[in-house]
């Protein structure tokens, strides 16, 4: 599906941060750039772009974005960049002949909200809006937010009327449309009758006449246009970092708060989330080899950087969706690391114990622990899904026995001088957590 994005605005209350507000980066990456990025997640495959002030600058970006993302991205200049929207809109028109989807360069969302733009069906001359029914969405500036009103419900819809001053209103406007050409005609009629050239005056000419639907959502997104708007905003992408529903409790609330801290600066360099994967195993390695040394501060120091390393394996997946650079060999070569760093750690521990007393039954605890680890980790994909398929039918998750606890029990096993005992939990905990989850599934 084709995209149109508004690009071409000066954005003065922002040029504290820079001179071109589309090339303003936000956690290390340009807002131009997250909200193609997002469309393309929703379903878009090519782009036009209309830009105006410090358009070559622009132009330049999005040339090399669309070599690095390798998408066509066609810039369109217009001139009165410092008029009404519509009139970038109107940009379009020779070169849009079918239904496209219209993004504001400074509307962030989550893909999820545009994603049933693409797949939706105009009658002609028809468009869609997608509207926020919540409110009293904490993200949206009421000073400064277009509203709309929704007649029917908000669900399938038609707007009745749009604009900032309205009294009466449903929703909100999101900034994500998907167009027919018939919004290049509601412009011209728009700026004839009453000349209006913004593009809530198309939309009012539309809706007058029945053919302006309206999708409701629940999802992100959020306006960018000034200073409070732009600390919620990078407040907004990091809380989403923290609903990760297969975290268990360690993660969640002691890994997360510091992982999500780390990641909002290493978004800023150029480095990638396997760079961080590879960080995070090296530093399991280097405890688990502190483990073997022996003595309680090598001891001490080895769980230290084993609770560490766990806290940075969670910023690989951070950065990841932080940077749109979510890949399915990402996941996977993760999960393998992990499972290297899980055995090197255990092993490293059953080793301190068998350097000072060669027992058998500590070898078959350290044994017991490194299968349970493993299993516990082979059957998470099947009861995570079905946990999550529980919730979604209104059950309660539970709660998940996963890697985050079991290096967290190894740092506590280390720093108490307990390693015989803590090996014979883990291998207690995660033996029986896996026979459970066996359970669970088959009875399912």
């Amino acid at each position: 599906m084709k995209c149109l994005i508004i690009a071409a605005g000066k954005g003065s209350r922002l040029q504290h941060r820079g001179d071109s507000k589309p090339l303003i980066p936000i956690l290390g990456m340009p807002l131009i750039e997250r909200v193609i990025r997002a469309a393309m997640e929703a379903g878009a495959e090519e782009f036009y772009v209309v830009i105006g002030y410090q358009g070559e600058r622009v132009r330049l970006f999005l040339e090399r974005l669309a070599e690095r993302l390798a998408i066509g991205i066609v810039p369109l200049m217009n001139d009165d960049w410092d008029k009404d929207n519509g009139l970038s809109v109107l940009k379009a028109q020779g070169v849009l002949h079918e239904p496209f989807l219209l993004l504001m360069a400074d509307h962030l969302f989550d893909p999820n909200l545009v994603r049933p733009l693409t797949t939706l069906t105009l009658e002609d001359g028809e468009i869609a809006l997608v509207v926020d029914g919540n409110t009293r969405n904490p993200l949206v500036d009421m000073d400064d937010v277009t509203r709309v009103k929704v007649e029917d419900g908000m669900s399938n819809g038609k707007i009745r009327n749009i604009g900032k001053g309205l009294a009466d209103f449903t929703g909100f406007d999101t900034g994500c449309f998907l167009c027919s050409t018939g919004i290049f005609k509601a412009l011209e009629q728009s700026n004839e009758k009453d000349g209006d050239t913004t593009l809530s005056g198309a939309v009012r000419v539309l809706a007058a006449e029945g053919h302006v639907k309206a999708i409701p959502t629940d999802d992100f997104w959020i306006d960018v246009d000034d200073p409070a708007a732009f600390r919620k905003a990078e407040q907004a992408l990091l809380n989403r970092l923290r609903d990760k529903p297969n975290d268990g409790p360690v993660a969640r609330y002691l890994n997360r708060p510091i992982s999500v801290r780390i990641s909002r600066h290493l978004v800023k360099y150029n480095v990638t989330p396997n760079q961080i994967s590879g960080f995070s195993f090296l530093c399991s390695v280097l405890g688990a080899g502190l483990f073997a040394v022996g003595g309680y501060v090598a001891l001490l120091l080895g769980g230290v950087l084993a609770q560490f390393a766990s806290i940075i394996d969670g910023c690989d997946g951070e950065v990841a969706r932080l940077k749109y650079q979510s890949s399915d060999f990402g996941g996977w070569f993760d999960a393998v690391l992990d499972r290297y760093a899980d055995a090197f750690l255990l092993f490293g521990l059953t080793w301190h114990l068998l350097a000072v007393d060669a027992n058998g039954w500590v070898l078959f605890a350290g044994f017991m622990a490194i299968i349970g680890s493993f299993m516990l980790s082979y059957t998470a994909d099947k009861y995570d899904n079905l946990m999550r398929d529980r919730v979604r039918a209104g059950s309660k998750g539970g709660l998940r026995m996963g890697r985050d606890v079991r290096v967290f029990l190894i740092f506590l096993g280390a720093a108490a001088n307990l390693v015989l005992p803590v090996l014979v939990v883990i291998a207690v905990v995660m033996n029986v957590e896996t026979v459970r989850r066996v359970r669970v599934a088959s009875v399912d």
